[in-house]
């Protein structure tokens, strides 16, 4: 029988191709989406993406969307309160695994392996050493669609702002820059793909500077 898990959910396209692996495997069921939003914006942080797209995107998917509200300047162990809360109610609905997408940073993948240590949940990373070229391309090669919503403008110019995420923008990428934004130099917005029941509507708005360096799309 296939183990329920839960899919650490950023909207972007890190989380669909390990959305996509779980789907396909033999030994998981991909049961919920989890994602942490600022509270006052009610918008992925970092991402940037607002909470109507991502519940639009989780009905798409036909997965349900569990949030977790964390208020502008919050603690870090305010953050950490509010993961095992909702954690802990994950684990109420037979649901004792969580999948994280995370590639190549090992501090990162070591923090979240700490925290899970403090539920009741098992941490899992499935994209975990892969090659990011291979990995950019599995999602494109697999009929996924999306675009670039978010760019650290002192790592990449701000034109790729808005670009779809294909085989141009792989081609077009400086050298250094990794292909799936590992870094933090880009982040995206998934929008279609075959696990979609219907494409996801949203528009492109202005665009937002914050913290002298990332530039947005701030999309509806």
């Amino acid at each position: 029988m296939k183990k329920k898990i839960c899919i650490s959910w950023s909207g972007g396209r890190d989380s669909m191709v390990m959305l996509d692996r779980l789907h396909s495997s033999s030994d998981w069921k991909p049961a919920a989406l989890l994602t942490t939003l600022a509270e006052e914006e009610q918008r992925v942080m970092m991402h940037d993406i607002p909470l109507s797209l991502l519940t639009k995107q989780a009905d798409s998917l036909k997965l349900p969307l569990h949030t977790v509200m964390m208020k502008q300047g919050a603690s870090n162990e305010e953050y950490e309160e509010s993961m095992r809360a909702a954690l802990g109610s994950l684990s109420k609905q037979g649901i004792d695994t969580m999948a994280f997408g995370d590639i190549f940073l090992k501090d990162i993948k070591a923090y979240r392996e700490d925290q899970m240590k403090k539920t009741t949940l098992e941490p899992v990373f499935p994209l975990w050493g892969d090659a990011t070229e291979n990995l950019s391309r599995e999602f494109i090669n697999k009929g996924y669609k999306a675009v670039l919503i978010c760019v650290d403008c002192s790592q990449l110019d701000s034109s790729f702002l808005g670009r779809e995420y294909d085989e141009d923008l792989l081609r077009d990428l400086p050298d250094g820059i990794d292909p799936c934004g590992e870094n933090g130099e880009f982040h995206t917005f998934v929008y279609d793909g075959p696990l979609f029941e219907k494409a996801v509507d949203y528009q492109l708005k202005d665009t937002v500077e914050r913290y002298d360096r990332f530039l947005y799309w701030h999309i509806e």
